[in-house]
């Protein structure tokens, strides 16, 4: 299977990747859940729909802005490697 085949099939996730060797991000998630459980120790029933409808919007806004950066990033290196590659020398 090629590269792009693995890619299309979600065998290589990138973002994944990254972000799972992340100190840092495994901190923040943590942190994150930490918060959300207390915080949800203390809300009314009201107030944790709209927290949920919150959250939910927030993650479809982060999906939307890693597609928008993956297909930039991806469109940036085929650029760069078309311009390596006819480059004379």
């Amino acid at each position: 299977m090629t590269l792009l085949d693995n890619l299309w099939y979600g065998n290589i996730d990138p973002h994944e990747k990254v972000l799972i060797e992340s100190k840092r991000y495994k901190h923040l998630l943590s942190l994150m859940g930490r918060n959300q459980d207390e915080l949800g120790e203390t809300l009314t029933e009201k107030q944790s729909e709209t927290l949920e409808k919150y959250d939910t919007a927030i993650n479809e806004m982060h999906s939307i802005t890693e597609i928008e950066a993956f297909s930039y990033g991806f469109r940036l290196g085929v650029r760069l490697m078309i311009e390596a590659i006819a480059k004379k020398k």
